[in-house]
């Protein structure tokens, strides 16, 4: 099922006195909505077309101070009850993001390790960036796993992947 991955872009974060200005919780966005070029405009929808993990490649060691990527535990499940009416069209980045705050709360655990490790996670997985309070610059790419076809909750349940069921399970509870 899987296409390839993309490590073209590489978020770097670098030690800082001054709050940084894009810490906000959010679901990354899969698919371009009508403005190719603006990704608050990109869309996630209940199949999650165009993706089929969030993958958080640490390429520098990361400890707490370092801006760890800050994961909520069990949060696909949620995100999936405010996907499912939104049907193939989905929310916006930005129209998902206003409605994450309204979520039960969750434990959160932050994604440090040394450099190498990876985090697969669920593409509905809500997550925030936070400020560096280290010493060393963080490296990091957070690509896709994109899907060669998108996932399908409607099919037959001898045919769901993990990632399906897991969408099934959120929709259940």
């Amino acid at each position: 099922m899987v296409a390839e991955i993309d490590l073209r872009l590489f978020p770097i974060r670098f030690p800082s006195k001054e709050p940084a200005a894009d810490t906000g919780w959010h679901v990354d966005a899969s698919f371009a909505g009508e403005d190719a070029n603006n990704y608050f405009e990109w869309r996630i929808n209940i199949n999650s077309k165009g993706r089929a993990l969030l993958m958080l490649f640490l390429f520098s060691d990361v400890s707490q101070q370092d801006a760890p990527t800050i994961i909520k535990v069990r949060s696909h499940l949620d995100v999936a009850k405010i996907l499912e009416p939104e049907g193939e069209k989905g929310l916006s980045f930005m129209e998902l993001a206003q409605r994450l705050e309204a979520l039960p709360r969750h434990e959160v655990v932050l994604a440090t390790g040394k450099a190498g490790t990876v985090y697969l996670c669920h593409p509905f997985i809500v997550h925030a960036a936070q400020d560096h309070h280290g010493t060393m610059p963080k490296f990091m790419a957070q690509p896709p796993l994109q899907t060669m076809n998108d996932f399908n909750i409607r099919r037959s349940e001898y045919e769901w992947c993990p990632i399906e069921i897991a969408i099934l399970k959120g929709l259940k509870q």
